[in-house]
């Protein structure tokens, strides 16, 4: 099983924290946003390799911290896919860089995508055991318990087996606090629908926008994310997620 981390944007919504560092080596609790995530996957069992794919900015910046990472850290393979982009009028978009690391780095193997700024308080092992299970493309959920906040992100609906039903990226008028979040799992039997979705000219930005797409075409399943999820996006909830985190680890200590 391979895992792709998407860590190409830009933050620009964080500047000046993140003109010369990428959002997802921003330290939370003590260390990168990027090595919580990878702490959070290390239980699923079978994964041999992870990209991190970015720019051409901020791929120095990951290959530094993926050589410093190993050597401590030897679990994982790390390869550091850079995109070529160089700003915002040239990214790829989240799925043009799935599709890019799919196409030039000839990942023939299950996948896990994973936004390299969400942030987990439990591990997800279950995660790797459903995908298992379902053979087919699943979609992390988390209550955001908030109709506002779900206008940020997307609707869903789910049957009594946690199939998707509706999927709508950012809702006007959403009736659920249920979301979809940057973790998806796309096996080895689907990818070839993900280059078809490039190619067929749709937008390659915004990964929901691709689950959009797939669930009419394929059953596409659930999973509800354990404890607290934090999608940084701000400086506000940058440093709400430094103090839980913070909390967090002191009491494991």
């Amino acid at each position: 099983m391979k895992v792709i981390i998407l860590a190409a944007g830009y933050a620009t919504r964080l500047y000046p924290l993140t003109l010369n560092q990428p959002k997802p080596l921003l330290p939370v609790a003590g260390k990168p946003m990027v090595e919580h995530v990878l702490d959070n996957l290390a239980p699923i069992t079978g994964i041999d390799r992870v990209y991190v794919v970015t720019n051409a900015k901020f791929a120095p910046h990951f290959r530094k911290w993926s050589a410093d990472y190993r050597a401590k850290h030897p679990k994982f393979e790390i390869a550091v896919c850079d995109d070529n982009s160089t700003d915002d009028s040239n990214k790829l978009g989240a799925i043009g860089d799935i599709n890019f690391v799919l196409r030039t780095q000839n990942v023939d193997d299950d996948v896990i995508v994973v936004a390299g700024d969400n942030l987990f308080s439990d591990q997800l092992a279950d995660f790797g055991k459903c995908c298992r299970e379902k053979n087919a493309p699943v979609l992390a959920l988390y209550d955001v318990d908030n109709l506002e906040e779900i206008k940020k992100y997307n609707s869903i609906s789910v049957d009594g087996a946690g199939k998707i039903t509706f999927f709508e990226e950012k809702p006007k008028n959403p009736t659920s606090t249920l979301t979809g979040i940057a973790l998806y799992y796309y096996p080895r039997h689907t990818l070839a629908m993900i280059r078809q979705y490039i190619t067929e000219g749709n937008n390659p930005d915004q990964p929901g926008r691709l689950v959009q797409w797939f669930y009419p075409r394929t059953p596409f399943y659930t999973w509800r994310v354990p404890g607290l999820w934090f999608d940084i996006g701000s400086k506000e909830t940058l440093e709400e997620a430094n103090q839980i985190f913070g909390k967090l680890a002191a009491g494991k200590k």
